[in-house]
């Protein structure tokens, strides 16, 4: 089996030409360095130097005759640790994120444009998904990171804390202003059409888990794949839709939808980063969950 360290030192002793000069650049005692050469020429089966009073030479049967290829040897072992230290210390490559199309809108956006302004280098692949298929993703390593509403549950990724939180609310337009300013028992809103993300979201499985733990059942008469779908329905009059407040900012502002006010309100959800187990993660992904961690 070839040993490296014995090359090393071979190497050092042949540039320096002296096994004290040797010693030093090498951090250790001449008498090893000296054990080191006596034990790589034992193995070789020749002497790889001729001991002068000039200091150490290469022998012309052993020393010359391997010095080059040891050179370009050590110098391509050189080169591969330097790329790998890269990796480690340049955000290079690409990053593939998964997330639901809401979370990149309201959530990611700002944060991707910053760092692609910071690391033009990096590709940033976005994978659009509901929370559970980018879990899948992760476990798949089809994914790098996920952005996923909480709470969900898999012992196969690691999650984080809340880089978001997430507000449910009800909202409708102005077909049922006569609904604003007034408190409203959260089992009275059945009387309404109501509209609700898919059956299959992590959303819709916590308001169905809530609801039912107060014994109410809230039934939607329509369900919709997307939130901003969900709130043109309910500005136009179709009906009371339930979703996050931090979704529907700028229509609230504007008028265009209002908040119901029920009793009681929906219990606060959260948006988490995951991380498939036991997956380096690489310095250009570190430098991108940096952008989050003043809000985890």
């Amino acid at each position: 089996m070839v040993n490296l360290e014995l090359y090393r030192v071979f190497h050092t002793v042949a540039k320096c030409g002296s096994l004290t000069r040797a010693a030093q650049e090498l951090y250790i005692s001449q008498p090893a360095v000296s054990q080191a050469i006596k034990q790589l020429e034992g193995q070789l089966g020749t002497p790889l130097f001729n001991r002068t009073h000039r200091g150490m030479e290469l022998s012309a049967a052993g020393g010359k005759l391997i010095f080059k290829q040891v050179d370009e040897a050590l110098n391509l072992l050189d080169e591969a640790e330097n790329k790998l230290l890269e990796l480690k210390s340049t955000a290079v490559g690409t990053i593939r994120v998964g997330a639901t199309d809401s979370i990149f809108a309201h959530l990611l956006a700002d944060k991707i444009a910053l760092y692609n302004e910071k690391f033009p280098a990096v590709k940033l692949d976005l994978l659009s998904s509901t929370s559970p298929e980018t879990v899948t993703q992760l476990k798949e390593g089809k994914c790098d990171v996920g952005f996923v509403n909480l709470p969900l549950d898999d012992d196969d990724v690691k999650f984080y804390g809340a880089v978001s939180h997430l507000s449910d609310i009800f909202v409708a337009g102005e077909k049922y202003a006569f609904l604003k300013d007034k408190e409203i028992p959260l089992k009275d809103l059945q009387e309404y059409p109501l509209l609700m993300i898919e059956e299959n979201t992590v959303a819709r499985k916590a308001l169905s888990a809530f609801t039912e733990n107060l014994g109410i059942a809230l039934n939607p008469d329509a369900e919709v794949a997307n939130w901003d779908f969900m709130l043109k329905l309910a500005q136009k009059g179709m009906g009371v839709g339930c979703v996050p407040r931090e979704y529907c900012g700028d229509m609230l502002s504007s008028g265009e939808l209002f908040e119901l006010k029920t009793s009681p309100a929906l219990p606060v959800r959260g948006v988490g980063i995951a991380l498939p187990k036991s997956v380096p993660v690489s310095y250009a992904l570190k430098e991108f969950l940096a952008l989050f961690n003043d809000r985890r």
